[in-house]
């Protein structure tokens, strides 16, 4: 009499359940991996058009503001401040009526608690001319 015994079926369906589980848990991997590149892609475009937006058509001043994309879904705070030169010492006095470098530090944050996988941090520089800083009041 040829053909299997039941240990063999049994073993043969240990090793399929096995490589299912397996090829099941990288599916569940991958999909998670493009959720969050669609979300990192998405904050990015928010930021992008944000940090395009700031100091067009207003002045842009030092201080601290905070808002939301999409109905709170993405959370973004900005902070402009003037730029310091790391390479020069802070004691050095600048020219008040040349042009100034100020810094925009814009974090945009998504989901459920600070998960550092979960936010973007951009920075940029702004010359701004130092009639427009002295005229409008900050933030």
């Amino acid at each position: 009499m040829r053909g299997y015994t039941l240990i063999e079926v049994i073993i043969a369906f240990a090793i399929l359940a096995l490589a299912l589980t397996l090829l099941l848990g990288t599916l569940s991997g991958a999909a998670r991996q493009v959720r969050w590149a669609e979300e990192a892609g998405r904050a990015a475009l928010h930021a992008q058009s944000l940090l395009d937006q700031v100091g067009v058509g207003e002045v842009l001043q030092p201080g601290h503001s905070e808002g939301d994309f999409e109905h709170g879904r993405y959370r973004w705070t900005l902070d402009v401040a003037p730029y310091q030169d790391p390479l020069l010492p802070p004691t050095i006095a600048r020219d008040l009526s040349a042009p100034q470098l100020l810094q925009l530090s814009l974090a945009v944050q998504w989901g459920d608690g600070d998960d550092p996988r979960r936010r973007l941090q951009l920075q940029s520089l702004r010359l701004v001319t130092p009639a427009a800083v002295a005229a409008e009041p900050p933030l």
